[in-house]
């Protein structure tokens, strides 16, 4: 068995995909709550950032960790097509759960198929990346630990859900997206554990392309995509501060 290291540059990466895991539940808790009080195309299109923006920071704690991510005797490299499908099963399925959530009948029911969806999308993004790892051997998973990480997702997904038809004060949601934050990195290493590679040392080439080469420039794109929306989003006027400038525009006309 190779050794494992899930941290060759310390608390760096854990301590980056915790934050980068909170932004992105953040931004979609936002965003969740925003579309509930939205009708029409609105409330469409703040489901769709929330989607967005959950895939992408759940995907980007992902690989932020997988950076530090080192197996003693093989380089490691990601196929590039599997490590993009990753990202667009977080985004579809996630988006799924997300529309559950903003269209559901029932609030209970809505919530059961949206967490149930939303943890699975979290779950398959998490190991279709791992699929995308080439290395010299082989890898192998302990089982009761993978359905383990699968229930932390659902687990994970359900609460955040769960805050977003239920809080509407920003303190109390960005305190959620903590939480959520803390649950996601739970499952990504409790999924990490599972791991167990038999190393085959050999000179061939491995296929797929370096970390640095193109992990790096993705998750630099994708953060930078979070950070710009969270500033939209902080900058876009709520349902209720419209109203109130509305009335106001009405009284300051009547007053004329």
């Amino acid at each position: 068995m190779g050794h494992i290291d899930h941290a060759a540059f310390g608390w760096l990466t854990p301590l980056l995909s915790y934050a980068m895991a909170c932004v992105g539940a953040a931004l979609g808790l936002r965003c969740t709550v925003r579309a509930l009080a939205a009708t029409g195309r609105s409330r469409r299109n703040w489901l769709i950032t929330a989607a967005s923006a959950l895939g992408t920071g759940i995907w980007t704690m992902h690989f932020v960790a997988m950076l530090g991510f080192r197996v003693s005797g093989t380089e490691i490299r990601y196929s590039v097509p599997l490590t993009v499908l990753s990202l667009a099963v977080a985004m579809v399925v996630v988006g799924l759960g997300v529309f559950a959530v903003g269209y559901g009948d029932g609030r209970f029911r809505a919530l059961v198929i949206g967490g149930l969806t939303t943890g699975v999308g979290v779950a398959s993004m998490h190991y279709l990346g791992m699929a995308a790892v080439r290395l010299h051997g082989a890898v192998s998973y302990e089982p009761w630990l993978v359905a383990l990480s699968v229930v932390i997702a659902w687990a994970a997904a359900t609460a955040a859900l769960w805050a977003a038809l239920t809080i509407h004060r920003p303190v109390v949601v960005a305190g959620a997206s903590l939480v959520m934050g803390a649950a996601v990195s739970s499952m990504h290493y409790t999924g990490m554990l599972a791991v167990q590679v038999r190393v085959r040392p050999s000179a061939d080439v491995l296929s797929g392309s370096g970390a640095t080469a193109f992990l790096f420039p993705l998750i630099v794109g994708l953060g930078s995509y979070l950070f710009l929306t969270s500033a939209f989003v902080a900058l876009s006027p709520t349902a209720r501060e419209r109203l109130a400038s509305a009335t106001a525009q009405r009284v300051g006309e009547g007053a004329l």
